[in-house]
Order: C-alpha cells, then structure tokens, then sequence
C-alpha cells in the first residue's frame, strides 16, 4: 500500500504551489484508483494546520475549503487513514531510539511509525527526512 505525505496533500490542494499540477494528479490517480492508498492521521491533522496558517499562506485557505477538501480525500472509496493500534508505542520507540531522533522529528517519527505498522509499502513524500527510517520505504514522486 502507498501513503502519502502532508507536503503533498499540500501540493494537491495550494493551486499557488508549484508542485499543485503534479500532486494533484497523483491525489487524483490514487483516489479513483483500484488500489488501497493512505494518508497518516498526522498528515491531516498538519495540512490543515498548514494550509489555514496566515503565515505560510497569503491568503491562507479558508477552515471551510480546508475542510472540504479533506472531505474530498475521504470520498474515495480507497483510501485508508492510519491511526495508532495497541503496538504503535513498540514501533515508535525503535524509531526513535535507533535513529536518536529528537524534538520535531519525532512528529516524522510517529509517521514513519504508522506507516510501517500498517504495512505501507512507499510512502510518497518530497521531505527528505523520512530517509532516516531505514524500515520506510519513501520516495519523491514530484521529481523525474
């Protein structure tokens, strides 16, 4: 199964990102397409936290077309969101000891987490950090 990262649930959504053409057209492919796909709880929680913040958007979003658009994701009769299960402490820990993992990261971490107990096979994302999960397989699906 293949996860998608916030930056492009962002990307998909900020028509004003340079990156909106192509990751629109993955969100697009993977939501009408046959196979499971999925987003991690945090990723949500965050691309409303980013495409609603007046500081990194002028203008930002608005709560409502934010909200919609998640609402659009969810429409799509493939996806599945990834939440913590009674094992997700185990996973995380491993992470975050093995990788020595600090302060902001560990929001990654929890990531790379969810994906990895939920069996996520690539996890599609343009931030480079993720490399530091040896056990997530990640990819940048926005260069050639």
């Amino acid at each position: 199964m293949i996860a998608v990262d916030t930056n492009i649930l962002v990307y998909a959504h900020r028509r004003d990102s340079d990156w909106h053409v192509q990751a629109a057209n993955l969100i697009k492919e993977l939501a009408e397409g046959l196979n499971q796909w999925a987003v991690p709880w945090p990723s949500i929680n965050e691309f409303l936290a980013i495409v609603t913040h007046p500081k990194i958007y002028a203008p930002p979003s608005t709560v409502k077309q934010a909200a919609a658009q998640v609402d659009a994701w969810l429409g799509s009769a493939s996806l599945v969101l990834l939440g913590e299960s009674s094992d997700h402490w185990m996973e995380l820990k491993e992470l975050v000891v093995k990788g020595q993992v600090r302060g902001p990261l560990v929001h990654d971490a929890r990531i790379a987490a969810l994906c990895t107990t939920h069996g996520v096979t690539e996890f599609l994302t343009a931030d480079r950090d993720f490399s530091r999960f040896p056990t997530l397989s990640t990819r940048n699906p926005l260069l050639a």
